[in-house]
């Protein structure tokens, strides 16, 4: 059984995980009315993964005899100034939610909620990955951004996610 302060801070997370698949829409919405396909590709395939994470926390709190409680969603930005700032929001973004979770997986030690621990460990390594992927197409997007042509060979190879 959950205790009621680990309850509140999943139903609190599984909002941000459900406002993460928001954003990332939003994103990718942003892409298409760029003609930039590739990334709008990527983005919806992160939206996809943001709502499993959701639905992760839904079903750990439903298997320990808990009920979700669903709380209002804000509205996401809808305009950006370009691919680069979308990316460096997108990491200023994982990095909010990674200290989510690092909270999170701090509340389940104080209250020796071993089965929360083991759950929130995959999320703990899901962070440094979500972290690295961000922060990997800054530094593309910071290069491409020094050179003429690099967009639409990246925009392609953004399209590709998913499809290996």
């Amino acid at each position: 059984m959950l205790g009621k302060a680990m309850l509140n801070a999943i139903n609190e997370q599984i909002k941000n995980e459900l406002y993460s698949a928001y954003l990332y829409l939003s994103m990718a919405s942003y892409f298409e009315s760029q003609t930039l396909p590739g990334f709008a590709h990527w983005m919806r395939i992160q939206e996809g993964e943001e709502r499993m994470h959701a639905m992760k926390f839904f079903d750990h709190v439903h298997d320990r005899g808990g009920t979700v409680t669903l709380m209002a969603i804000d509205q996401p930005p809808a305009d950006f100034a370009g691919p680069l700032d979308v990316f460096e929001k997108v990491l200023e973004h994982e990095k909010k939610v990674t200290a989510m979770i690092h909270g999170l997986y701090a509340l389940a030690l104080k209250e020796n909620d071993y089965a929360s621990q083991v759950l929130l460990q995959w999320y703990v390594n899901e962070q440094v990955e979500e972290e690295k992927n961000a922060t990997q197409i800054v530094e593309k997007l910071k290069m491409v951004q020094q050179k003429c042509h690099g967009g639409l060979m990246l925009d392609h190879e953004m399209g590709k996610r998913g499809k290996d």
